[in-house]
């Protein structure tokens, strides 16, 4: 029995807000720390790629379904054949540093040695448009290689989300994390950590706009704003890595805090599989293929309505300071919002049912993207692609659709932060510990992967059938179709998942 047992509950505005004993803080704020490094740093990455491939020369948002569908997919795979046999092979905190490093030190080199060469490292622009001249089935496809650093750049961003998050956080909080604990933490978790979206969306602005400023004529604005972010990126990251190595020697050797096979169901430990075990252990799992269900349908609807709203905002913002500045506008909007729904999505987890609080996003993403593309259908019968004059809502067509795809985007992914980031993360509680260690990652970075690549694959194989130039707002009948039927399924498997995690919850409290 742990000491929080012992502990009276809960009650009034203090149950509401700050759920937390004073003892247990030794514990929780490390973790909501480290929760508000990794989203900083996977906000400046996430905009950052963006607008990397999205602007590079000859590029668009239509290189994003082939980046991810034949960039971040395969090298998802990779790396979770290389997780698996290192994580056979190191300690868990050998395994958190010999992941984690690797990407700061590529971030950090991307800013101050590949990018200022880029110009001896990228195909010439003449050569790409030659190129898309003469294969117009793969013109999107050919400027994701032409531009291959931006592209290993956007690939490893994305891995940060799903590895540094998911795996390497998730898991450690998993691990230590008793259920108890978790309804209380968990919610509090991205409640701290989206400060770290509302201070990351306030730095691309500041540095966007510092740059663009800048009167010197020979200095490369956008380098320069490289070069800040990417430093803070490393800084944050070098925070992380410290606040890991503090808790494995001063929170994890405390019995209050940790105790080893705690929230499994039982101490006995298990053999570790090998990789083709894993997978055969993944897919004789219908509770975990559940899981993977949800993550895949989440990856696919959230990128099926960015590949159409990112479109919009290049023609809006072509330059690449300008680009980013707007995305930190919606970094910090996202931020915000997220931080007001964790307020109400941490209730919702503690006082009402798993598949409640599991059903929201889903909801609202579907809501949301009937309003965006319904505008987008809309407005393509005025030409959205072109700067009309005439005024919608005192703005032009695009800046509209700019900004209805902004609002969109904010309320799907706050709520995704609040409430599906958590009620996913308390789903793997109850499994044993190699469902918990390999299951997971298995899930989160194949599945997670899949799913945006599920999207990609979509909107890629429109884009080739169509061929030469055409854009994905062309194609947004059939992707909105795509989105709700998507979205169903998404609704079924929570209704699935929460009958069999009921009932592993209490298994486990009668074990």
């Amino acid at each position: 029995m742990s000491q929080t047992d012992n502990q009276p509950s809960f009650t009034g505005l203090r149950g509401m807000l700050w759920p937390i004993h004073a003892f247990e803080l030794k514990k929780f704020l490390p973790m909501g720390l480290m929760m508000l490094c990794i989203l900083f740093n996977y906000t400046i990455l996430r905009d950052i790629k963006d607008v990397l491939v999205v602007l590079a020369p000859a590029g668009g948002a239509e290189t994003i379904s082939f980046l991810k569908l034949y960039g971040v997919t395969p090298s998802a795979i990779l790396f979770m054949i290389i997780f698996v046999k290192m994580a056979n092979a190191l300690s868990k905190e050998s395994l958190f540093y010999a992941i984690i490093l690797p990407f700061l030190i590529f971030f950090a080199a991307f800013a101050f040695i590949i990018y200022p060469n880029k110009e001896a490292l990228h195909m010439s622009v003449e050569t790409i448009k030659s190129l898309q001249a003469n294969y117009p089935t793969f013109h999107w496809m050919i400027p994701v290689v032409g531009n291959w650093s931006f592209s290993l750049f956007y690939i490893l961003a994305e891995l940060w989300g799903s590895v540094i998050i998911n795996v390497l956080f998730w898991q450690f909080a998993n691990q230590i994390t008793r259920i108890t604990e978790a309804k209380r933490f968990y919610g509090l978790f991205g409640f701290i950590g989206n400060f770290g979206l509302m201070l990351s969306g306030s730095v691309i602005y500041f540095c966007s706009q510092m740059a663009k400023s800048m009167e010197t004529s020979n200095i490369d604005k956008w380098g320069f704003n490289l070069k800040l972010q990417m430093g803070m990126v490393t800084v944050a990251g070098l925070l992380i890595v410290a606040i890991y190595w503090w808790m494995q020697r001063n929170v994890l050797t405390d019995p209050r805090f940790y105790e080893e096979g705690q929230g499994s169901g039982g101490k006995k430990s298990k053999p570790k599989l090998s990789l083709g075990e894993s997978f055969k252990y993944l897919m004789s799992s219908p509770y975990l293929m559940l899981i993977a269900v949800i993550v895949l349908a989440y990856g696919v609807s959230i990128n099926l309505v960015e590949g159409v709203w990112k479109g919009q905002i290049k023609i809006r913002f072509p330059d690449e300071n300008d680009y980013a500045a707007f995305m930190g506008q919606f970094s910090f909007s996202t931020g915000l919002t997220t931080v007001i729904l964790m307020l109400v999505g941490n209730n919702i987890l503690r006082r009402l049912s798993w598949f409640t609080a599991a059903i929201i996003t889903p909801i609202m993403l579907l809501v949301t993207s009937f309003v965006f593309f319904g505008f987008i259908l809309y407005g393509n019968t005025y030409d959205p692609f072109a700067e009309l004059a005439t005024p919608f809502m005192t703005t032009t067509i695009v800046m509209a659709a700019v900004l209805i795809g902004m609002v969109q985007n904010v309320l799907s992914k706050a709520t995704k932060y609040s409430l599906f980031d958590s009620t996913k993360q308390m789903a793997y509680i109850p499994l044993d510990p190699e469902l918990k260690t390999k299951g997971q990652a298995a899930v989160e970075v194949i599945g997670g992967r899949a799913g945006k690549s599920g999207g990609a694959l979509v909107q890629s194989m429109l884009l080739m059938a169509v061929g030469g130039s055409a854009t994905l707002a062309s194609l947004a009948p059939v992707l909105g179709g795509v989105v709700i039927v998507i979205v169903v399924i998404w609704c079924l498997s929570v209704a699935g998942l929460s009958k069999k995690f009921e009932a592993l919850t209490k298994q486990d409290k009668k074990a």
